[in-house]
């Protein structure tokens, strides 16, 4: 992977596992926000009310720095933190496991917890469609009318995605494309006449 692009998953997956009885399963999940993980924890909550414990892990952003994990009454770095483990070792984000424990009488004990978990995330992860997307940025030229085929030439060979366009005497075009390859882009850009370049605003693809 470079720096502007980062792997996460399409669609929401399970996998199980099962150890002495104890029944473990892995949901794992497309996210793109904080709020949308606490619905799906709630949901999720809700759904297994009768479970022992239901634990997750998640991590958010390209850059991978916002995450969590959380053992929901388990013995403490046995549950949250190999699931986190797993989303690390495959190098994802935008994505939140929830783990769901239905206990079966036998104590599994630390190392036993830790392994079920890993094993359940493990499953889950199996069970995606992992994808590699780049990371994007937006940027608007305005231009005036006469220099339109300059400007149509650069986004020809530049080959960013044209999110909006409006043509008068006065035109406007909203662009996006992969990081790396945004500076040339608005170096490009800025040297047509009468051309003006305002930042819109970083995305993720």
């Amino acid at each position: 992977m470079t720096e502007d692009t980062y792997k996460t998953i399409t669609e929401v997956s399970e996998g199980t596992y099962t150890e002495k009885r104890s029944k473990f399963i892995a949901i794992a999940l497309p996210v793109r926000t904080l709020e949308e993980i606490k619905v799906h924890l709630e949901a999720y909550q809700k759904k297994y009310y009768d479970a022992r414990h239901v634990c997750y892990a998640y991590m958010l952003g390209h850059e991978r720095k916002n995450f969590r994990a959380n053992d929901n009454g388990e013995p403490s770095g046995t549950a949250g933190k190999p699931i986190l483990g797993q989303i690390n070792s495959n190098e994802l984000t935008d994505i939140l496991i929830i783990v769901v424990r239905y206990f079966g009488g036998i104590k599994l004990g630390t190392s036993g917890l830790i392994v079920a978990y890993k094993a359940a995330a493990a499953e889950a992860i199996a069970a995606c469609t992992i994808v590699e997307k780049t990371v994007d940025e937006e940027v608007t030229v305005l231009f005036e009318y006469p220099f339109m085929n300059d400007v149509m030439r650069i986004v020809k060979e530049e080959e960013p995605e044209i999110l909006s366009q409006s043509y008068d005497m006065d035109c406007s075009m909203t662009l996006r494309i992969r990081q790396s390859a945004m500076p040339r882009l608005r170096s490009r850009l800025e040297k047509v006449e009468t051309a003006r370049i305002t930042d819109e605003q970083e995305g993720n693809g």
